[in-house]
């Protein structure tokens, strides 16, 4: 939604929820009289993100911003969690993120184009996790470092790679942890609030636009000061 404010046309990538895929298209394009499509793909399969980006480029011309942010966070101890748990969420968390960035860094270098690439990395990153999500924090952190080295490798080609760490967020993934122990994440925040997902998106915004000339490979803290550095 705030990309559509800025006039972006917007492909919507959903794995399986069709209908509110859709939903989120038909909104966009009530609200902001921008294009918008609804893509399907498993981000953790290369063919099916290849022939995601070239649905998008046939429907929408060459795509130059990319935003990862499919995310997955079950939960399970480390002692309790299988290997089909632990798979599945670095494969959509942390190798999502890979084959879509290797697919439109490959696409930009051929056309020599640019383009911006913003992961959505995590608090957990940094914080690691006791609360059964040490798969999640594991997958985030390697995308923080992943982030930097792709940077380094295409900065000299005009491609920006950055990342965003936001901290708790009223999401539909969080939204029923964070309802049984709400004040004990709130402890955790020097704002005293969990952030509406606008907030992060305004910094997602912010790096895929030429105000962040001047950034890449930088991780930027959306957390409400639970990590100040």
């Amino acid at each position: 939604m705030a990309l559509a404010e800025e006039g972006v046309k917007v492909a919507v990538n959903y794995c399986s929820n069709t209908e509110r895929a859709k939903a989120t298209v038909r909104e966009i394009k009530s609200r902001h009289r921008t294009e918008a499509i609804a893509v399907q793909a498993n981000v953790s399969n290369s063919e099916e993100v290849e022939q995601m980006f070239e649905r998008v480029e046939g429907e929408m011309g060459l795509v130059d911003i990319l935003v990862n942010n499919a995310g997955i966070w079950p939960a399970a101890y480390v002692k309790d969690m299988t290997e089909e748990q632990w798979d599945a969420t670095i494969d959509v968390n942390l190798k999502g993120p890979f084959l879509t960035c290797r697919q439109a860094v490959q696409r930009w270098l051929a056309t020599g184009g640019s383009g911006r690439i913003v992961n959505i990395s995590s608090q957990a990153a940094f914080y690691g996790s006791t609360t059964g999500h040490a798969d999640y924090a594991a997958a985030k952190a390697a995308l923080v470092n992943f982030t930097k080295s792709l940077a380094r490798e295409v900065a000299k080609d005009g491609i920006y790679v950055n990342a965003v760490a936001p901290g708790f967020m009223d999401t539909d993934m969080a939204r029923e942890a964070f309802e049984k122990g709400r004040e004990r994440y709130l402890e955790r925040i020097p704002l005293g609030s969990i952030a509406d997902p606008a907030e992060v998106a305004w910094m997602v915004v912010f790096l895929a636009s030429d105000r962040a000339s001047y950034i890449t490979g930088a991780t930027m803290d959306v957390s409400g000061g639970m990590i100040m550095r």
